[in-house]
């Protein structure tokens, strides 16, 4: 799925559990689109998948993230649903699955620190992330 002003951006993820950074990616869809102001709208439609911002400078924030989830969300054999990845569910409830950003001169506004990324926590899988960029 592709328009002007809407990109599909294809994930592949390698483990369980992944953060990846797609910042260049949903960037590069707001280029495309050549509106100067506006919104950028990130949504990932899986649910065991999810999107968020965070600091991209340290790569071990990534790993602490992970951590963080896993010690809040542990597999568990006691889990109702039957296919076995409510862990999944649960982590891609707590962190969301859209985030939005300003466009500003073409350009993300985002800070010093900031990264947008993609959140897999039932890989290794091919997903989708929508970007739909919008003038304003």
């Amino acid at each position: 799925m592709s328009g002007k002003n809407l990109t599909a951006v294809s994930i592949a993820s390698t483990r369980t559990t992944q953060i990846i950074d797609i910042t260049k990616d949903v960037a590069d869809s707001v280029k495309r689109t050549a509106i100067s102001n506006g919104i950028c709208f990130v949504y990932v439609p899986h649910t065991t998948a999810a999107v968020t911002i965070n600091e991209n400078a340290d790569p071990d924030v990534k790993s602490d993230i992970i951590m963080g989830l896993e010690n809040i969300v542990p597999d568990d054999p006691g889990y109702a649903h039957a296919e076995g990845n409510s862990p999944a569910h649960i982590k891609s409830s707590i962190i969301g699955s859209s985030v939005n950003i300003l466009i500003e001169d073409g350009q993300l506004v985002l800070g010093t620190w900031q990264g947008i990324y993609f959140c897999e926590f039932d890989g290794p899988r091919s997903r989708k992330v929508y970007v739909r960029v919008m003038a304003g």
